[in-house]
């Protein structure tokens, strides 16, 4: 090889770990605007954040970074490079092709408009005024707009924001698998709820000792795979995880006094992402490729410990004990049995986080439905709180009593992520076609689960997803692990079966 190619490669390198280095500086003061800093600290936070944001945009969209990308796409340069070096190329260049065309003092602002106005979304659904919200919400949209014609609209505006946290993701396809989940789903719905066999739910709302609470999703994560010595959990309004590479992740979640299952699903789901992110191959740090292929990969991982293993029998069969010991009062009288069925009751509700898996994807297809609306400018800003309710009761069947319940719910707006939420679904998706296969590969699955024994579950996603970070696209990842591209017929069979089994029918 000749010195120039080395020093062209050295030199990418360094400017990648340089532009890096500003996102892990941004991402701790993020956490520490949404976890720590004070009411007065948070616009002057915003402020600095906003800064730089804009340094890093001006190191990612240098001259420098052009030459150097110029320099090493050429094909018989690329030929030549190392398989991580291929994909960090790869990978910033697309952001590079795209972030160019946004004017820099156009980035920051939306950076510092987006970190305002998470700190109002707060504000806003504390006091249950979606009109103090509305004029930020409003801008972002037209921001994202912007954005949008200055990025080159794909097949539509909104597969452009997809692109983002999907690679290759479209409308059409999602289009079609919601149809799927939904005539799928509305009538199992139905079904449960007309059966008149409803789990008794009713000990679950009583008084539950915070730092029990704490103290017992502290207990069970560690047990499921999460390192305590390389990871954080705190406390915020919306349960996030960040990560400031795989030997420093922060999880957040929240409690409520009178349920506990608030606080214990919404932890073991920030789980899913802190162990994906703890288990990326270490020698991707300092580098883009060291994070989650997507956000429905990453999503994967969440609904997998939420859902299909932490509301599982043979889950329970080993944890229900430990957690009698830390609320001997609440359960002492309340059967295995009992308390399994009621944590999988399926039943609308207003609020996305605590949804069961049945109804969840129907709060997912009222946001995606509202997001191509606000995009393709069908529908305004102001008139978010009525389409809201509008469809909650179309799909649901319920009357939303207020905006807190309503529209203000989730942050993912106020922080500009608009095409995100379809990946949850695509989660849910991903999270049963992934345990078909792995239950084929891991034949005594549920016994090694009613044992606590996790550590061979883990390792297989450690295997399969976790090491590669961004190495692998997506749909790369889903065909070599299942042998087919994203199918929801899978996760249409795992509620069937789970569902008509907790109801006996």
């Amino acid at each position: 090889m000749s010195s120039t190619f080395e020093k062209q490669v050295k030199g990418f390198h360094d400017l990648s770990k340089r532009t890096f280095s500003y996102i892990h500086a941004l991402n701790v003061l993020h956490w520490d605007l949404r976890t720590a800093a004070p009411r007065k600290g948070m616009d002057p936070r915003s402020e600095m954040i906003g800064v730089l944001s804009g340094e890093h945009f001006k190191l990612s969209t240098s001259s420098e970074m052009g030459e150097y990308l110029q320099a090493l796409s050429e094909p018989a340069t690329y030929e030549q490079l190392d398989p991580v070096t291929k994909k960090l190329v790869e990978l910033t260049k697309k952001d590079f092709e795209r972030s160019k065309r946004v004017p820099p003092d156009r980035y920051q602002e939306f950076v510092v408009l987006t970190s305002q106005a998470e700190t109002v979304w707060e504000e806003a659904r504390a006091n249950n005024d979606f009109k103090m919200f509305q004029p930020y919400l409003e801008k972002i949209i037209a921001m994202t707009l912007e954005f949008i014609d200055y990025w080159g609209v794909k097949t539509s505006k909104y597969d452009t924001l997809l692109d983002q946290y999907e690679p290759g993701m479209t409308t059409d396809v999602l289009d079609g698998m919601f149809k799927v989940l939904r005539d799928k789903s509305v009538p199992l719905l139905k079904a449960l709820v007309e059966s008149g066999n409803r789990p008794d739910t009713s000990f679950l709302q009583q008084p539950f000792d915070v730092a029990q609470q704490e103290a017992f999703s502290r207990f069970v994560v560690e047990r499921i795979g999460f390192d305590f010595q390389a990871g954080v959990l705190a406390k915020s309004t919306h349960p996030f995880c960040t990560s400031f590479g795989p030997n420093d992740v922060r999880m957040t979640t929240r409690y409520d006094e009178n349920d506990i299952r608030d606080s214990f699903f919404s932890t073991i789901h920030e789980t899913g992402h802190a162990i994906y992110e703890q288990n990326i191959n270490p020698e991707l740090f300092g580098t883009l490729l060291c994070d989650g292929t997507s956000m429905g990969i990453h999503e994967s991982q969440s609904r997998f410990i939420e859902n299909i293993l932490g509301r599982s029998l043979p889950f329970w069969q080993h944890f229900y004990g430990d957690l009698q010991n830390h609320f001997p009062t609440q359960f002492k009288d309340v059967s295995l049995e009992q308390f399994y069925r009621a944590i999988n009751i399926s039943e609308p509700s207003l609020i996305r986080t605590d949804a069961d898996e049945l109804t969840y994807n129907l709060h997912i297809m009222v946001r995606y439905e509202i997001e191509k609306g606000l995009i393709s400018q069908e529908l305004n800003v102001a008139d978010l709180p009525g389409i809201w309710n509008e469809k909650y009761k179309e799909y649901l069947g319920i009357d939303v009593p207020n905006d807190k319940m309503g529209v203000l719910q989730d942050v993912h707006w106020a922080g500009g992520s608009i095409g995100y939420f379809p990946t949850y679904s695509l989660g849910n998706v991903y999270a049963a076609q992934f345990t078909n296969t792995l239950k084929k590969e891991i034949t005594n699955y549920d016994e090694l689960v009613s044992r606590g024994e996790f550590a061979p579950i883990i390792k297989w996603y450690n295997e399969k997803i976790h090491q590669y970070g961004k190495l692998k696209d997506p749909s790369e990842l889903v065909v070599e692990i299942t042998g087919e591209q994203a199918n929801a017929q899978y996760l249409v069979e795992y509620l069937e079966q789970k569902f008509k089994s907790v109801y006996g029918l």
